[in-house]
């Protein structure tokens, strides 16, 4: 099968696009998928580098995948069947979503609905869709009327979270480093922009003086002590992402950093919470065009130009077709 290898740790240039690899074979409570697209995510990246633990190289990267059941030994699933699977340690522990096939636990993959999107936007939508949903409706408890503050906007989780929560009856407030990205933010549902230049409670103040419901935190630690301070009483604050690029709080003393009455949880993602997530309808919000998601393709022979898109622009989700 064509996939896409690491061998080492590195740059983009390490990835490496192989034509003749060793196919999968699927064993009992498996299921081999013929992979028709797969979206690329920051925490691959991150695998790439050589920052997640217990990652041996050579590995497939990829935490997610789209496609069609190829063969599933106990008939869990029919073939030719459209799924979805993400998580469960795929691309870190055993090879995952890269390649032109990918074999997985049957208690990872969801099937999705017969459907009029393509494949490039299918690819999009397992882990974005699942961890926006997940943090909104999850930690964050997001109702109507909420005043929801997304701290890294036009990060794909941002945009696709804005999109949702805005569908949802929530007023969002979305925050950038760069201001002609206000329209991006705007064109995807969100009510009022932020330019963030690192500390912005002051102005969510000043603009909402009694402060917002729920916080996305998509920054991370870095951004995490000021994104607190605009919480209103009993307010929310979900620390989802890591865009910051920093993982670990250099020093954390509960009493001054979290607000008294305020509520600061996290959301990390699995498997089960891609069973749990209405995938099928969130696919007839984007049929109809009442939510939209920018994506971005790439081919699996670019997939260095891919990564680097990802890494260094940005602004939408990155998808490599597999025809």
């Amino acid at each position: 099968m064509r996939a896409i290898v690491v061998h080492e740790k590195g740059g983009p240039e390490v990835l490496k696009f192989h034509q003749n690899y060793p196919r999968p074979v699927p064993k009992n409570g498996e299921v081999l998928i013929r992979v028709k697209a797969f979206g690329l995510n920051r925490a691959e990246m991150f695998t790439r580098q050589g920052h997640s633990p217990g990652v041996v190289f050579p590995r497939i990267l990829g935490i997610e995948a789209t496609g069609i059941v190829e063969q599933s030994p106990t008939e869990e699933f029919v073939k030719g069947q459209a799924v979805v699977t993400v998580m469960g340690d795929m691309g870190r522990m055993y090879d995952g979503g890269y390649a032109e096939y990918t074999c997985v636990k049957a208690t990872q993959v969801k099937p999705i609905k017969p459907n009029n999107l393509p494949w490039e936007i299918l690819g999009a939508l397992p882990e974005t869709m699942q961890t926006a949903w997940g943090s909104l409706f999850g930690p964050l408890k997001l109702q109507p009327g909420d005043r929801l503050l997304i701290r890294g906007g036009t990060t794909t989780i941002g945009l696709a979270a804005a999109a949702l929560a805005r569908h949802h009856g929530a007023t969002v407030v979305s925050t950038s480093r760069k201001p002609e990205r206000e329209a991006l933010l705007r064109e995807h549902g969100v009510d009022d922009v932020i330019i963030d230049n690192g500390a912005i409670a002051d102005e969510v103040r000043r603009r909402y003086p009694e402060g917002v419901d729920k916080v996305l935190e998509l920054i991370g630690v870095v951004t995490m002590a000021d994104s607190l301070k605009t919480l209103k009483p009993g307010g929310i604050q979900c620390m989802t992402g890591i865009a910051g690029g920093k993982w670990v709080l250099d020093s954390f003393s509960p009493l001054p950093t979290i607000p008294k009455g305020r509520y600061l949880t996290t959301y990390g993602g699995s498997s089960d919470d891609l069973l749990a997530t209405p995938l099928d309808d969130i696919i007839k919000l984007l049929e109809n065009g009442t939510i939209k998601l920018p994506i971005k393709t790439f081919d699996m022979e670019n997939i260095v130009e891919a990564h680097r898109f990802m890494e260094f622009e940005g602004g939408a989700k990155v998808v490599v077709v597999v025809p």
